[in-house]
């Protein structure tokens, strides 16, 4: 661009200028009018932050019911969500969510179980046998849990703004239910309630096979192990949600025939 250019460019931008400078002199607001626009941003706020407290309290009830649920009474079924109305979960509420699944007494006793089995098996075999063995092996299992639920639960998802539990579908046909129960572990609701990629359940299994590398025995590491181990717990996830998608509706079946076994009383 010539200085003739520059020239026009310039004095273009300053007959806008004053054109917006006359402008705002004819129609900007005195002073009262922006105080009183203050005050509508300050309403206006209070009211977002009355909308927030509203809808973390609403997703603590909500919270408060799925940290009862369990399957036959003993396995943990806190991450399943079965109501109509969504409400997000705060990064906190995650976190807690996740928590209480890792430290509860049933993860350690199925930590317990597979270590077992691995001591049967003679699986990690770095790890040797005797007692020795078998903590290490209880160990890495239990650290495998923990690491891929806060991971895949928590983290990720505060990060990725996804929600971590599991919406049943609970209506329609088997087929139907069983495509949407193994949908979930590729996709998952956004904390604004859209369908999503599952980013969190996915990346989440494969740095939990990732950071196993750190204490399993070296013949027992690499690149190839850690996709492996966390497709393996991909597999496991599509047999989970299978299990809470139906889970009631077995539970419900078998409640049907004991009261139909329950003598009915003559008057």
């Amino acid at each position: 661009m010539g200085t003739c250019g520059y020239g026009a460019v310039i004095v273009l931008a300053l007959l806008c200028l004053s054109g917006v400078c006359m402008e705002a002199q004819t129609t900007s607001p005195a002073p009262v009018s922006q105080s009183a626009d203050g005050e509508t941003l300050d309403k206006h706020a209070a009211t977002e932050r009355e909308a927030r407290e509203q809808r973390r309290i609403e997703a603590e009830q909500q919270l408060k019911r799925e940290e009862r649920q369990r399957i036959l009474g003993f396995m943990p079924n806190f991450n399943t969500a079965d109501t109509a109305r969504y409400v997000r979960l705060t990064p906190g509420q995650k976190i807690r969510l996740a928590a209480k699944t890792s430290f509860d007494p049933f993860t350690f006793g199925v930590a317990a179980l597979d270590a077992a089995i691995g001591q049967g098996q003679d699986s990690f075999d770095g790890y040797g046998q005797g007692a020795q063995g078998y903590g290490k092996r209880l160990g890495a299992a239990y650290v495998d849990s923990v690491d891929g639920t806060m991971i895949g639960n928590a983290f990720l998802p505060i990060l990725f703004r996804q929600d971590p539990r599991y919406f049943r579908k609970g209506t329609g046909s088997f087929k139907s239910r069983l495509l949407y129960s193994m949908s979930t572990t590729v996709r998952a609701r956004s904390d604004g309630g859209r369908w999503v990629p599952n980013y969190s359940n996915v990346l989440g299994n494969v740095a939990a096979g990732g950071i196993a590398n750190l204490y399993y025995p070296a013949s027992d590491r690499g690149v190839g192990l850690t996709f492996q181990r966390a497709l393996t717990v991909t597999a496991e996830g599509v047999i989970g949600a299978f299990l809470v998608e139906f889970w009631p509706d077995v539970s419900h079946h078998f409640a049907k025939k004991r009261l139909a076994k329950q003598p009915v009383d003559n008057p």
